[in-house]
This record gives structure tokens, sequence and C-alpha cells, in this order.
């Protein structure tokens, strides 16, 4: 299983846990020094997050309670792959109207993020969703979601003061002024 990735090999990778999503490997990797080093290693089959625009320039976020921080965060929908294959729009448009109630005729995609590059391939992509249609919501049983729009200017000041801290949440809505404003 040895992979050269530049001056480092991978010479093992070791399954630790299997997770609902993600898989936890001990990999042993040779440095450009020679010496072995152990990294832990999250596998993960990606996830789509959507910037869902209203005709009014408003942008839906949710509000949902994230066990990690014991606490709710306010966030853009976003949800993982049902599996590696799952195309990423398609994952997109589901956790649109499953967590906001409404379906896009118009996804486009905006940029990917990878969250954690330090021990983890989790890759979000990001679309905006435009010339929403209503629908209604269909959470999964464990989630517990309110939807409320925004400003950008109000978006802007709740990432300025410290209110919005999910990282692909601020920087989507950065890259949505960079690049589709």
């Amino acid at each position: 299983m040895e992979k050269k990735m530049g001056d480092y090999t991978r010479v093992d990778r070791k399954l630790v846990k299997k997770a609902r999503i993600f898989d936890m490997y001990e990999d042993t990797i040779i440095l450009p020094d020679g010496r072995e080093a152990i990294y832990d290693y999250l596998e993960h089959k990606g996830a789509a997050a959507v910037i869902p625009v209203l005709e009014d320039g408003r942008i839906l976020m949710v509000r949902q309670f994230r066990n990690a921080l014991d606490r709710y965060t306010l966030e853009i929908p976003a949800g993982g792959r049902n599996s590696t294959s799952e195309d990423y729009m398609v994952a997109a448009a589901r956790e649109l109207e499953e967590e906001t109630g409404y379906k896009s005729e118009k996804l486009t995609h905006l940029v990917d993020v990878r969250t954690a590059v330090a021990f983890s391939n989790e890759k979000i992509a990001i679309f905006v969703a435009e010339n929403l249609v209503k629908t209604e919501q269909h959470l999964d049983e464990d989630e517990f979601i309110d939807v409320k729009a925004y400003t950008i200017d109000e978006l802007n000041s709740l990432i300025k003061s410290g209110a919005i801290e999910d990282s692909k949440t601020i920087s989507s809505i950065m890259a949505y002024q960079i690049l589709h404003i």
C-alpha cells in the first residue's frame, strides 16, 4: 500500500474506526528525512452546501443545534453526500429542500472548500440556488431547523461580531460576494 507523495511516503494505513459520517485511519508516513511518523486521517464522503438566494437578494440561513459545540449555530444549508458516487449538485438540491423547504430552478457551482486539510479529505462543494420555489421541509428525524432570511449586510455583521463561526458558511458568503454578486 506504499504511496509516494512528493518527499513523503505512506507505507501503511490502518482503519481505526468506521463511523457514520467518516472513517478514521492511522497512517504511517516516511518523512523527507527518513524518519517515520504516525498521522491521523479522517476519510469523508464529501458534502454539499447551498447559498439560497431569494428574489429580493436575501439569503436563507438555517439555525440548528450542533452537538460538538453544545449550542445552536447559524449556517447555510448543507449535508453529506449519501455515497462517494453521488453527484454534489444532487446532494445540494436535496439538502436545500430538506432543510429550507425550497427547491431551486437555478443551481450553480460557486466554489469548493476543504474543511480540515491537516487531517481530513472532506470536500464541501458550494452552490448558489436562485429562482427558489417554496415547497416544504423534509427534515431528518434528528433535525430541528429554523429558517430565516438575511441580507448580505446582516450576514457580514454576524460574521464580524463572531455570531457566525462556521467555516463553510463564512467562506461561502465571502466567495459569493467576490465571485457572484
